[in-house]
């Protein structure tokens, strides 16, 4: 059984590949797909009963319930693309599924698996939290802020702005119960929802606890897992037959949310009060140490935990001093607050192919908050790649206090980032500016390299994890990257970004319409291709182009010979606006462009190739050189979109088949093979 979330291109893709995985080996295979027409070829009782194995190749929730008692792999659709022959070979020594839980790797493969997928879930619903708080917070402080004597900006009360302002505070506030509870979500499933989402409250406010600072983004974490696992743990209590159907709804969620509550606020919130009030006391001790060493301390501080207690310890320091005339300590501080934002965003710049489509957005955005000093932007990188983002946040927080220190850099509002420059707080600007722009430079080289490490590291140990017939395959593919669940290249539900390269169900067409618009007649003997959307006036064998933009453009003048395309550039505009959502890239050197729009009258689809290939941002890094266009009208109706993307996925999976279409000779050659697609 094979899914992604939107249900069309990696769903039929993964399904191919198994297919000809199975073929290959010996084996007789039956695969449901679980698309957004609907599930196809769909797996009866006989077929499960007669099955020896159960493969699912998926990146959403799907029922497993009749496969109890046979021998069952789950895993992300991804590895059901890239790796099909090493799941045959795995599925024959998987465990039997019993039911009521999901068959999963054993032992710490098991562990890290679901460690993972729960983080990358309370991410991608976290990032939409951070971006609308921290980006409306930013503009109306921009917009709607008056500057002060002491030189800081204050929003009036009552005003259009301070409303405004308020909104993006309650997103920033919702930010960490979110992560929290859709960790305990992913974990756990529906009844650790709620105890995740108070829990991940609780952490992040510290008074309930006796301290000044809430554990932050790190104690979301730490409730979201063992809420997760605690309801785990309650659901295998047995009970008895007149309690079980309430267990769901009242019995795990009070029990949970309760125990959890209790074990934060009087077992975990003590040490970190302990720590927000020692950390305090031992800067009140360094102040007469040297500049530099106090400046990178703090640095430190602020980068660590981005709004938890030893973030706030340095800053609560830092802003203490400014009453008693010492401003310094600020300058330290106010240089160290944007540099992990503004670190992320740039490195998601420099090295695009480490990131996911959603993670450039969210890279874009958070260079926009470090611009105001909103730390927390950089929350979601920390949160998906805690291991290299936090390190380097943290050196390059260092350097900017450090070098804040050494030139006497001064502060007199307790606020940090260049907006505070802009208003006149900070004395010694030049050399304010040259601590942030290191500090953010030294974060985004430390990232990107730590990240580009582990993603080899990871693509070695997958290498030798895969038997050799199948080695190559994966090559390069960030499966699991951070931000997308499983290996789908696909965020879920915050903001996120759809890295399978078609549209999800908003974007279905209907069938052909008719059009009267004079057509270059098509090569002999070659059948209606694609239901006729495709023409050898729709194919181009050579794109002029060499990146994204420029070959959607040159792929829709193409489109527009027919007489079906009304307006270009708003073809062109609204297929670009469809890139920005998550790139069309399926890997494999294809891709799939597409848009619905009433600049055309009548569904079209225009192929073309390119020789050395354009980026496009796929999942597995590969340029395309195999690009299609589909142009459906907008007030279409009915399924024939997506059937045509799935019969696209389905034979582009076949590498002869790839291959002949690229070695094609001309328009028409072209046409014959496109014919086969069926």
């Amino acid at each position: 059984m094979t899914a992604c979330p939107t249900g069309i291109a990696h769903t039929y893709m993964a399904a191919e590949k198994l297919t000809q995985a199975a073929q290959s080996l010996g084996h007789a295979i039956k695969v449901e797909t679980q698309g957004s027409i609907g599930a196809e070829n769909v797996l009866t009782d006989n077929d499960v009963r007669d099955a020896d194995y159960v493969i699912i190749a998926a990146d959403k929730d799907v029922d497993r319930g009749r496969f109890a008692g046979k021998r069952l792999l789950a895993v992300g659709v991804a590895e059901g693309i890239h790796h099909p022959e090493a799941l045959i070979e795995r599925v024959r020594s998987a465990p039997v599924y019993e039911g009521g839980g999901a068959a999963a790797p054993k032992g710490g493969d098991r562990e890290r698996s679901v460690a993972y997928k729960a983080l990358m879930n309370g991410v991608s619903y976290m990032i939409p939290f951070v971006v609308v708080g921290g980006l409306l917070i930013a503009i109306s402080l921009a917009l709607g802020g008056h500057p002060q004597a002491d030189g800081g900006l204050v929003i009036p009360e009552g005003s259009f702005w301070k409303h405004v302002n308020d909104i993006g505070v309650i997103g920033f506030t919702l930010m960490v119960p979110i992560l929290s509870g859709y960790i305990a979500y992913a974990i756990g499933d529906r009844p650790a929802l709620v105890p995740g989402m108070i829990g991940g409250w609780i952490a992040n406010t510290g008074a309930l606890y006796g301290s000044k600072a809430g554990a932050g983004f790190i104690g979301a974490i730490v409730t979201g897992f063992l809420a997760g696992f605690l309801v785990q743990w309650i659901k295998k209590v047995k009970v008895p037959r007149f309690v079980q159907p309430i267990m769901p709804i009242i019995v795990i969620p009070i029990v949970a949310t309760t125990v959890l509550g209790l074990f934060f606020i009087f077992v975990l919130g003590r040490p970190i009060s302990w720590v927000f009030t020692h950390l305090t006391g031992w800067l009140g001790g360094m102040t007469g140490a040297s500049a530099i060493v106090l400046g990178a301390l703090l640095g430190l501080m602020i980068a660590f935990d981005m709004g938890g207690p030893v973030n706030k310890t340095a800053f609560l320091f830092g802003s203490g001093l400014i009453a008693s005339g010492n401003q310094t300590v600020m300058g330290m501080c106010a240089a160290a607050i944007p540099v992990m934002p503004l670190g992320q965003g740039l490195a998601t710049l420099v090295r695009k192919r480490l990131y996911t489509e959603q993670e450039r957005e969210t890279g874009m955005a958070s260079l926009f908050m470090g611009l105001f000093g909103i730390s927390e932007g950089a929350i979601p990188f920390a949160a998906a790649r805690p291991a290299q983002v936090i390190p380097a946040n943290m050196l390059g927080g260092a350097v900017a206090g450090a070098v804040a220190g050494l030139a006497g850099v001064s502060d007199a509002v307790p606020h940090g980032g260049p907006i505070v420059a802009v208003l006149g707080a900070i004395g010694g600007v030049p050399m304010f500016v040259v601590a942030v722009v290191i500090g953010a430079a030294v974060t985004a080289a430390t990232t990107v390299t730590l990240v580009d490490i582990a993603e080899r590291r990871k693509g070695r140990r997958e290498r030798a994890a895969v038997p050799a017939r199948a080695a190559g395959e994966g090559d390069g593919v960030r499966s699991d990257d951070p931000g997308v669940a499983d290996g789908s290249g696909v965020v879920d539900g915050s903001g996120v970004a759809n890295a399978s390269g078609v549209a999800d169900g908003s974007d279905v067409t209907d069938a052909p319409d008719a059009s009267d618009a004079p057509d270059i007649p098509d090569a002999p003997g070659v059948p209606d291709v694609l239901s006729g959307y495709v023409t050898q006036q729709t194919i181009k064998t050579q794109l002029a182009a060499d990146d994204k933009e420029a070959a959607i453009r040159e792929m829709a003048e193409l489109a527009a010979a027919t007489g079906k395309v009304t307006d270009v550039g708003e073809l062109v505009r609204v297929a670009l606006a469809r890139e920005a959502q998550g790139s069309t890239g399926l890997g494999e050197e294809i891709a799939v462009p597409h848009a619905k729009t009433d600049a055309v009258t009548a569904p079209v689809v225009a192929f073309a190739r390119s020789a050395e290939g354009i980026d496009w941002g796929s999942l597995d890094g590969t340029a395309a050189k195999l690009v299609f266009l589909i142009a459906v009208p907008e007030a279409a109706a009915g399924d024939e979109h997506l059937r045509i993307l799935a019969l696209l996925a389905r034979k582009l999976m076949d590498t002869d088949f790839r291959a002949r279409l690229q070695g094609a000779a001309d328009e028409a050659a072209v046409l014959r093979l496109l014919g086969e697609i069926t």
